[in-house]
């Protein structure tokens, strides 16, 4: 479980495509604290640990998770958000994030509002619905608050902080964006559904 934090700005340094993709990941992470095993959330996808250097880990990663992210898209070089999975203890400073992306949404809209930015995303049609103004969506792994709904589009608000500390500074309309629904949402229409 993540909170949606991000607390690394990583670098694909190498890919690997084969059946599945394998890349090797720099981090400022202090690696001698890291375990093979460990979950590290990497623009908000889950992914474990299989190998580790002085500054960097290695991830697989499934054919099913390239088709369902934005994973597919990377490229050497290319910046990534990071947060290491929670431990017992720690602040929940965003909102329980799993690491499982339910699909890609698009940056369509962009505006500075002061130092803010405001971003509009179009969802994917059969994950609009769990998404309401002022519930929480984690993007390339970050918690955001939505602003405000329309059909699949839907806003978010980015203060100077989050575009310092995370790949969100470098955003482009025409974005793929990994999307993680809030849990209690998905949890709330399923009840519905079951009892309708």
């Amino acid at each position: 479980m993540f909170t949606g934090i991000v607390t690394d700005l990583g670098e694909v340094r190498a890919l690997t495509r084969g059946a599945d993709l394998k890349a090797r990941i720099g981090t400022g992470y202090d690696t001698g604290t890291i375990e093979i095993g460990a979950s590290i959330a990497c623009d908000g996808v889950c992914l474990t640990v299989t190998a580790l250097g002085a500054d960097w880990f290695e991830v697989d990663i499934s054919a099913e998770t390239v088709s369902k992210t934005n994973v597919g898209g990377w490229a050497e070089g290319r910046r990534i958000n990071l947060e290491r999975a929670l431990k017992v203890g720690d602040e929940l400073g965003g909102h329980i994030v799993s690491g499982h992306v339910d699909g890609v949404a698009e940056v369509v809209g962009l505006r500075d509002e002061g130092e803010s930015t405001r971003i509009t995303f179009r969802a994917p049609e059969a994950l609009a619905r769990f998404i309401a103004p002022k519930g929480s969506v984690a993007l390339n792994g970050t918690s955001l608050t939505v602003n405000e709904v329309a059909g699949p589009e839907f806003g978010v608000n980015l203060i100077p902080h989050t575009k310092a500390v995370t790949t969100w500074g470098a955003v482009a309309v025409g974005d793929r964006i990994n999307l993680e629904i809030d849990t209690l949402a998905r949890y709330v229409a399923r009840l519905q559904d079951w009892q309708g």
